[in-house]
């Protein structure tokens, strides 16, 4: 499983291997079992999470009391809630184990301490923040100006394991419609595909 951490510290810093094993050793690694909530809606966050391995989902309920799914984190995605500019720091959304998964846990009372004592660890938070935010951005406005099918497609062509992953409802909420809608777009889809 630190295969995937060494990979991120290769891709993102100048550490030497020894440097990498000293924080690899540091860091905490934990399994959750599936249905484990990480963090509830309203709660402040305290801590940050790496995906190794599982699928993690990230909703809110509405004022209407609906369940909407805003996105799901898999091996090698990071999962940080950013609500500095907030007064009251509590989460707007829940993050919830659709599988059994391991993570490296973060913690954020002595994430400062971990960047004074290994500077390139914040470097390699900066630019996977970066890399991921720029992928949120095109990800967003490709959302905004496609079809629910474009959407799907959109799914099928960037992550089509969360198709197999994924309760349909779940996936039907994250793309914007219901899950008959869903259901049509891929009854549609393998009807054109033959």
């Amino acid at each position: 499983m630190k295969s995937i951490l060494f990979k991120y510290m290769s891709k993102f810093t100048s550490l030497t291997k020894e440097q990498q094993q000293t924080i690899a050793e540091e860091i905490k690694i934990e399994e959750f079992k599936k249905g484990t909530i990480l963090l509830r809606q309203g709660d402040v966050p305290t801590k940050c999470y790496f995906v190794l391995k599982g699928c993690i989902r990230q909703y809110s309920i509405d004022e209407k009391g609906k369940e909407v799914t805003s996105n799901f984190y898999t091996e090698e995605q990071a999962i940080a809630v950013f609500n500095n500019h907030k007064l009251d720091k509590s989460s707007e959304y829940t993050f919830v184990c659709l599988e059994d998964s391991v993570l490296v846990v973060g913690d954020l009372a002595i994430e400062q301490d971990m960047y004074t004592k290994y500077t390139q660890l914040e470097i390699m938070t900066r630019k996977m923040i970066e890399e991921n935010f720029g992928k949120v951005q095109e990800e967003f406005a490709t959302f905004i100006s496609s079809t629910p099918e474009e959407r799907f497609k959109t799914l099928l062509m960037k992550r089509p394991q969360l198709v197999d992953r994924v309760p349909q409802h779940q996936l039907a909420s994250y793309l914007g419609i219901t899950p008959e809608s869903l259901s049509r777009i891929k009854k549609r889809l393998k009807i054109d595909n033959t």
